[in-house]
């Protein structure tokens, strides 16, 4: 089943009396959806499935809204100024509730205080890829990169984004390594650096890479959750790889602005709830690589916003990214 006859399915399941009609006037017009990066991105795919999800549940269009620039702020911003009646949403990734709020000098806004949270869609775990004359496990990496200190070096998306930042990391949990970053301005040409030659590793999303890897292009050593992937079981964590406790990943949220009225919350937590609890938001997204969050609400996606940026912050402030 494709992309669209997921999406379809999904929304005739919903064809039900919707959460909207059931809790009263909530939504009564168009809910504005925004997406804080360019069209045909991951975040992208993901905010325009959960928009034609909620918008079968709610009984109101749910619109997407590309704001992109700084890194996700724009589009933050956007939301943060909106009004608070649920009419105008976020979708959230990494960047503007991971990175953003210590990696920028002056943030254009308080990632906790300025947002409603709602709910959580998925996290999008990373995996750790290297060419292939590197060695094929991830130990056998750390041990080359020990005994040829500052001959290596790794690749990334650009300076400050979870592909550097994961690789920071990285680094941090082994210990003993030197090896220097390269940005670029985007993941294609740092992969294809990689490839040719001019890097020896870096993190990269799954979906990017699994195609290339099973092509024999490049190598993945191992995947950056808690549990194997679906659609690659054979490819190990990084915690069973050796690293302790490494956790990697993208992440979509919706929020809206703060002090969003409890009613009107209490009406998106349920259709969230809904929405991740239907069979083909769940193959979507493990399609993807992705990872469903299958139980959310407001109180965990609020936990999970602060754990995220105590994570991040330490490696960032050791990293020494500041972004003007």
């Amino acid at each position: 089943m494709n992309r669209r006859q997921l999406i379809v399915a999904g929304a005739a399941a919903f064809a039900a009396p919707s959460v909207a009609r059931a809790q009263g006037k909530f939504p009564e017009r168009t809910i504005r959806f925004v997406i804080p990066f360019a069209p045909a991105g991951p975040t992208d795919i993901i905010g325009r499935m959960a928009a034609e999800k909620l918008t079968a549940i709610l009984g109101q269009q749910v619109i997407v809204d590309n704001k992109a620039g700084a890194a996700g702020s724009i589009g933050a911003v956007d939301v943060k100024n909106a009004r608070p009646d649920g009419y105008t949403l976020l979708c959230a990734p990494s960047s503007t509730h991971a990175i953003n709020p210590t990696a920028f000098v002056k943030p254009a806004y308080d990632a906790v205080k300025d947002f409603t949270p709602i709910a959580s869609i998925c996290v999008n775990p990373l995996v750790l890829v290297a060419r292939m004359d590197m060695p094929d496990t991830v130990m056998g990496l750390v041990e080359l990169m020990k005994e040829n200190p500052g001959k290596y070096s790794y690749g990334s998306s650009g300076a400050g984004s979870i592909i550097n930042l994961a690789g920071e990391y990285f680094k941090r949990e082994v210990g003993g390594i030197e090896v220097e970053h390269i940005p670029y301005k985007g993941s294609a040409p740092a992969l294809q650096d990689m490839m040719s030659g001019q890097t020896a590793w870096m993190f990269e999303t799954f979906s990017t890479t699994l195609q290339l890897h099973k092509a024999g292009k490049v190598r993945i050593l191992a995947y950056a959750y808690s549990r194997r992937a679906p659609i690659a079981p054979e490819i190990p964590t990084m915690i069973e790889a050796g690293v302790k406790g490494y956790e990697a990943y993208t992440f979509n949220l919706i929020l809206g602005p703060a002090n969003v009225p409890q009613p009107v919350v209490d009406v998106l937590d349920q259709a969230a709830r809904r929405m991740m609890k239907d069979p083909t938001t769940i193959q979507f997204l493990e399609n993807i690589a992705a990872v469903p969050t299958t139980e959310t609400t407001p109180q965990l996606t609020a936990k999970f916003i602060n754990d995220e940026i105590a994570k991040w912050a330490p490696v960032i402030r050791a990293a020494g990214i500041r972004i003007e």
